[in-house]
């Protein structure tokens, strides 16, 4: 029997008997739309939650800590914390920097008092930051004005430092100043301490804008980056030593991963040294796999529905079996063998199958349309309401998706009528054409 002579025999036995076969096929369109349905919309969660997490950081950034223990304070001089057993010194920079994937490692530490920085009328103030590094490319970080090479008695600023500024000797009522354009200018800093009586000592000292970093929507958009020299200048100052780094080490490091699958590796590399890593990546990866758990449950969910529609298909070929034992006798009669009826039943069943995988993809997507309407018109509302940003998608279908759910739902159809086709197959054709 030629493939044509086969496809056309099914789909006629398909149409004599519309009303069971329609009753059948729409359990497998529910199952199928289903499936489609609720794993769509874990994939349109999980593309919201990460759009969201677009201004998370660097993911190729591997931020390290000095290690900690739960031991008795161990008292390592200024910086120091209760408990520190692994500073971040040189040689834990060298260990750090000969773990394979890693491109560069910057020393990072912050100014230990406040400040107050005026530019004009204008005060503000920022974190302070000095890294050890003259070009701050290395962390990953772009210059939106000037450059970003540091040198003695320059800085670089973050994109919202500037917003940070007000007038001091604006009236009440008075509309705020702009925030200033601080390329170029020179900040006046007044740094601040207490003497152990409590009297507020300052120290003031000046330094130049030469670059102004892209919003990267993470701690370099508020923060004031200078050379480790000058910062640790002004922490001796503050604590009346002098910085030993040796000894003290780094409050921090950051650590560039050249590939963002060596990330998580990295990280744990360097926490099996002894010091605490921790990197955005691990928090993208968390997401992404509670995303994926909850595209199996729902999933599951809609097979349950495929499961019943399978039982269905199965009890609509038994039926079909015995309505048409004769003509399975007939056939027989006429030269049909076994692999021919076993081909035309199990034919019918994939046949069911396939229409209504087809029919549950159609009806998924309308109904993904429409949930999309609904849930992002409504989304978006709140987003305004909250300050957030609005969701992109609501229900997103990629295309493995429909298609793996028609091949699964043919696959099923099949598998349903396995056993009644083999029935079929096996009929004795005498046995068959004296059947009532």
């Amino acid at each position: 029997m030629k493939l044509f002579d086969l496809l056309t025999l099914i789909w006629s036995n398909l149409t004599r008997r519309k009303g069971r076969v329609a009753l059948t096929t729409i359990g497998v369109i529910i199952g199928t739309a289903a499936v489609v349905l609720l794993v769509s919309l874990g994939v349109g969660l999980q593309q919201n939650a990460e759009a969201q997490l677009g201004g998370i950081g660097d993911l190729t950034r591997v931020v390290v800590y000095p290690g900690f223990s739960e031991g008795p304070v161990v008292d390592i001089g200024p910086g120091g914390g209760s408990g520190q057993t692994a500073p971040l010194n040189q040689a834990a920079i060298d260990s750090i920097a000969a773990l394979p994937g890693v491109t560069a490692v910057i020393p990072q530490d912050y100014f230990q008092s406040w400040a107050i920085i005026r530019v004009g009328r204008l005060e503000g103030g920022s974190s302070i930051i000095g890294v050890g590094t003259e070009d701050l490319s290395e962390l990953g970080v772009e210059a939106a004005q000037g450059e970003l090479t540091l040198t003695r008695g320059t800085v670089i600023i973050g994109s919202q430092v500037a917003n940070n500024f007000y007038d001091p000797r604006a009236r009440p009522g008075q509309e705020p100043p702009p925030p200033p354009d601080l390329y170029g200018q020179t900040l006046n800093f007044e740094l601040v301490k207490f003497a152990e009586d409590g009297t507020q000592i300052t120290k003031k000292t000046r330094a130049r804008v030469v670059g102004v970093l892209s919003e990267i929507q993470d701690e370099p958009d508020w923060s004031i980056f200078m050379t480790m020299s000058e910062l640790d200048s002004y922490n001796a100052w503050v604590t009346g030593q002098r910085i030993d780094r040796d000894k003290n080490g780094y409050n921090t490091l950051i650590v560039k991963v050249g590939d963002v699958d060596q990330v998580l590796d990295v990280a744990d590399q360097i926490t099996a040294m002894g010091f605490q890593a921790w990197s955005p990546q691990s928090f993208v990866e968390g997401i992404s796999s509670f995303y994926l758990v909850l595209q199996v449950a729902f999933g599951s969910m809609g097979a349950i529905a495929l499961l019943v529609a399978a039982i269905g298909i199965a009890n609509t070929m038994t039926m079909a079996i015995l309505e048409r034992t004769r003509e399975i006798g007939l056939m027989k009669a006429v030269g049909a063998n076994n692999r021919h009826v076993l081909s035309i039943f199990l034919g019918e069943a994939a046949g069911i199958g396939f229409l209504g995988g087809l029919g549950g993809i159609l009806i998924s997507w309308g109904l993904g349309q429409i949930l999309n309407v609904l849930v992002l018109s409504y989304m978006a509302g709140q987003a305004v309401e909250n300050g957030g940003l609005p969701p992109t998608a609501a229900v997103v279908t990629p295309l493995w998706l429909p298609l793996s759910a028609l091949v699964f739902a043919t696959l099923m159809g099949l598998a349903s009528g396995l056993y009644p086709a083999l029935s079929a197959a096996t009929l004795a054709p005498m046995t068959a054409l004296k059947y009532e």
